[in-house]
């Protein structure tokens, strides 16, 4: 008769603890069904699920006795009941999912919130997994970063209000929430393109054109429009450029060599290359600076509106098809097909609603510190970090980078 045992094992964590324990299972022709480690401020957390011939047998546990008492550790042998069992094995065909959180510090509230969404949701917390690196409670950096993964697992009966109750939680926590399902997809994305102004960088080009010009507030008041999707944005683009008629383009590369590099951008971005990402810019603002970035990052396309400048001035009009939200998604469509990606391993980033055509098609589309209406229709944003928090929903950690 075969019997099943939990054998949990708990204490200062050192090395060869697990060879130790498994060198005295062998003996015993003893088969491991599970096995799960984990460890928290040195202290060891090890369970087995093992297969055993003799549930009785003694000697065996004087053995196992006797090695925690000479390692200093606690084990504790739980009897697993043969009906518990095949229930956990048939529970292994339940989708699963990742669900990310991150900030810039995470309290018990922010983790007792969550878990508590997915228990109203009937989702079981299979593992948790700090991505985040450590750092020091004396340490004042103010761009600190915090961030867990956990593994859940279950069949939400309303998916979509499983979505909503998460991100309530990020309306009223000073955190970000992603869900995603957990599939190769996720785990092999291969291209991802970003909106340039206030994503890439810390402004809208055109607004630092204007003020040069003297028309700041008239187009800071057609952007705003724009980009809370109160007027199309062709229309927006056809007036605002239409403000800069005779500007020299010497402000324009005063302009191009101080572009504000939004937090975060250099570690994401070199990253991504290094990891082989392919990394693009698609933009609604203009190619002059889109390229200043891609030389920056040696990206591998850019796709923005040309400027048209004649005799050293900008003449107040742009060259070729505008650049919009439409055009966006389907220069994402065409890069992907170029490159031979699926689309379900394609990352887009914005922060306007000119933005969510390509949000919306990508495997992966995240809101960048963008206005609520963008945030609410995105499937994830993130409002809490910098650019590098991206990495943490590609599941990267911080000590791989």
């Amino acid at each position: 008769m075969r019997n099943v045992v939990l054998l949990t094992i708990n204490g200062a964590d050192h090395a060869g603890v697990t060879a130790a324990f498994t060198t005295v299972l062998s003996r015993y022709d003893i088969n491991i069904l599970d096995v799960g480690q984990s460890v928290i401020h040195d202290r060891l957390n090890l369970g087995m699920l093992l297969e055993v011939a003799d549930i009785d047998n003694t000697s065996v546990h004087e053995d196992l006795l006797k090695l925690a008492n000479q390692q200093s550790l606690t084990i504790s042998f739980t009897p697993v009941d043969e009906s518990e069992y095949e229930q956990w094995v048939q529970s292994e065909g339940k989708p699963r999912y990742i669900v990310t959180m991150l900030g810039r510090k995470l309290s018990a509230d922010n983790i007792g919130h969550l878990s508590a969404v997915a228990a109203k949701h009937d989702m079981n917390i299979d593992s948790i997994t700090r991505l985040s690196g450590r750092f020091s409670l004396s340490d004042d950096n103010r761009h600190k970063r915090a961030c867990v993964e956990f593994s859940m697992r279950g069949k939400p009966a309303d998916e979509e209000q499983l979505r909503t109750d998460l991100l309530a939680i990020t309306q009223e926590d000073d955190v970000d929430v992603a869900f995603q399902a957990d599939d190769v997809f996720r785990r092999h994305r291969r291209l991802v393109v970003f909106d340039m102004d206030s994503t890439l960088i810390q402004c809208e080009v055109i607004d630092e054109l204007a003020k040069a010009a003297g028309t700041g507030e008239e187009v800071m008041a057609i952007t705003e429009a724009a980009m809370r999707g109160d007027i199309p944005f062709n229309e927006s683009f056809e007036r605002r450029p239409a403000t800069l008629e005779g500007l020299s383009e010497d402000i324009l590369i005063d302009i191009a060599n101080n572009l504000p590099i939004t937090e975060g951008a250099d570690r994401l971005i070199f990253t991504l290359k290094k990891l082989g990402y392919k990394v693009g810019i698609l933009s609604g603002g203009f190619s002059y600076f889109a390229n200043r970035l891609k030389d920056r990052w040696e990206l591998d396309f850019v796709a923005a509106n040309e400027l048209d400048i004649s005799d050293g001035k900008l003449t107040g009009k742009v060259k070729g098809e505008i650049v919009n939200g439409e055009k966006k998604a389907e220069y994402l469509r065409q890069m992907a097909a170029e490159f031979n990606i699926d689309m379900k391993q394609t990352v887009a980033v914005g922060d306007g609603a000119n933005d969510l055509p390509m949000l919306a098609i990508a495997g992966l589309g995240i809101a960048f510190h963008a206005k609520p209406l963008v945030r609410e229709s995105a499937r994830h944003s993130i409002s809490s970090l910098g650019l590098d928090g991206i990495l943490y929903l590609l599941g990267v950690r911080d000590r791989e980078v």
